[in-house]
């Protein structure tokens, strides 16, 4: 049997953020959780450059997005944000998004957060 993941509800916040509307409940292979309704995202943070590839708020991936702002926003480690990366990489494949831009965003935001480990810790000293 294979597992769907429910679309998160969300209206428009304010330019470019949208607010969840009801509590998101999602089940992923490795990680179940909770988004609270009012919960504040961006969608896919994609540099403005790479839009017209992968636009940040595409209803194909943008759920996965969401539950990744959510995971990331709560994170206080390298381990959390690997958690939150594949929690993406998994949610992406439930919604039907191809294994070759589930590949491409959950390397992009793996390489993201383990640089942005590093500069914190570097900064920290």
């Amino acid at each position: 049997m294979k597992t769907e993941l429910k679309r998160v509800c969300v209206k428009p916040y304010d330019k470019d953020r949208f607010e969840v509307v009801l509590d998101y409940v999602f089940v992923l292979p490795s990680f179940k959780g909770l988004i609270p309704k009012g919960f504040k995202t961006d969608g896919a943070s994609i540099p403005r450059f790479f839009w017209s590839l992968f636009p940040p708020y595409k209803s194909e991936y943008f759920s996965a997005c969401v539950i990744h702002d959510y995971l990331c926003e709560k994170a206080n480690s390298r381990k959390d944000y690997k958690l939150a990366d594949l929690a993406l990489k998994e949610a992406m494949l439930l919604l039907g998004c191809s294994k070759f831009k589930s590949f491409v965003f959950y390397h992009a935001c793996n390489t993201f957060h383990f640089l942005k480990c590093i500069f914190k810790s570097i900064t920290r000293s």
